[in-house]
């Protein structure tokens, strides 16, 4: 009987299976990949400014950068070629004020930004941020009280308004990144009530106060003059609390769900993807893409091997979308790879 036992489980082991069978050739591994990528799971983040031929490159974030119309157009169409479906613009304001005016005005660089692109490029998808971090003098997602506390209510009114400002130039999806209590709902009843019930939310549904959004805050000029973003994004060690949070802003009526950063949160990606079957984005953040650039400049990592396993873990957890500065070099990568 024991021997019975013993046999039945080699049978079930080595020698009998052995799984570098499956790993003999890059034609076979590539057959059995579970999680594959392809440039369609890319969109890809930029930063739009006023003036013309200005192409201001991002000091920690090497290969990006702070671009006028002209070249936005250029690097969209680019983007489009290599199969990239949409892109995520951030502005960069002329004027910054108390109460991030430029961010609702209908003539602002993003809205500016969306109808050219539109025009230019119409089957690219055009995601726009809705926040006013970059649009304020005191670099806050939201206007302040005296003591310099976001009021939530008042914010809610001016990030609805931002909405349908940039829907009215013809963005396919909004993205409330501002983290104020209700921000989803204030902005679908405000989008339907302008006539664009065809406008999807993308919910920064479990966005985190994180030491990863460094570069960003150079690359949009939106670093707080004072304080920090705690009291309104999350904290780091709170799983559960971002559930909540994604679970309603479901509730509000969110199209798409976003986890940010990616990489510390690979858990809230899986916990999301097991949840709900909203489609789910992950944003490789800033913080992520500069540490890769450094690491390959000093010759540490391989760039374009790490690049591509790090896009695949996040896509592996669970997201659908990533939203990635690395996506014109990763659709390279896998153009040449095929």
């Amino acid at each position: 009987m024991r021997e019975v036992c013993h046999r039945e489980q080699t049978d079930a082991g080595f020698p009998n299976v052995r799984l570098r069978r499956l790993r003999r050739s890059a034609t076979m591994r590539r057959m059995l990949r579970e999680t594959s990528l392809s440039p369609s799971d890319f969109i890809y983040p930029l930063f739009v400014t006023h003036g013309r031929d200005v192409r201001m490159p991002i000091a920690p974030m090497p290969g990006q950068f702070q671009l006028s119309l002209d070249h936005l157009l250029k690097e969209v169409a680019e983007a489009e070629n290599l199969g990239i479906p949409a892109v995520l613009l951030f502005g960069i304001p002329a004027q910054k004020d108390a109460a991030g005016s430029e961010a609702y005005d209908p003539q602002g660089v993003v809205q500016e930004a969306v109808s050219a692109i539109k025009q230019a490029t119409p089957d690219m998808i055009v995601i726009t941020d809705v926040c006013l971090c970059e649009y304020t003098d005191h670099g806050h997602c939201g206007v302040l009280t005296d003591d310099g506390v976001v009021r939530n209510d008042e914010t809610l009114e001016l990030l609805a308004k931002t909405a349908v400002s940039h829907a009215n130039a013809g963005a396919d999806i909004v993205a409330p990144s501002a983290m104020m209590d209700g921000q989803v709902s204030a902005i679908r009843r405000a989008l339907d009530a302008a006539g664009h019930e065809d406008v999807s939310v993308l919910a920064y549904a479990s966005k985190f106060a994180s030491a990863f959004y460094g570069p960003f805050r150079i690359a949009a000029e939106s670093a707080p003059r004072s304080g920090d973003r705690r009291a309104y994004q999350m904290d780091a060690g709170n799983a559960r609390e971002a559930m909540r949070e994604i679970d309603l802003d479901v509730a509000e009526g969110a199209d798409l769900l976003m986890v940010k950063p990616a990489l510390p949160y690979l858990d809230i990606v899986a916990k999301a993807r097991e949840r709900h079957d909203l489609p789910l984005a992950a944003y490789n953040v800033s913080g992520e893409y500069a540490m890769l650039k450094a690491a390959a400049q000093n010759g540490w990592l391989d760039e374009r091997s790490a690049m591509l396993e790090m896009l695949t873990g996040i896509k592996r957890a669970g997201a659908d979308l990533i939203l990635t500065y690395f996506a014109k070099d990763a659709a390279k990568a896998l153009r040449q790879e095929r």
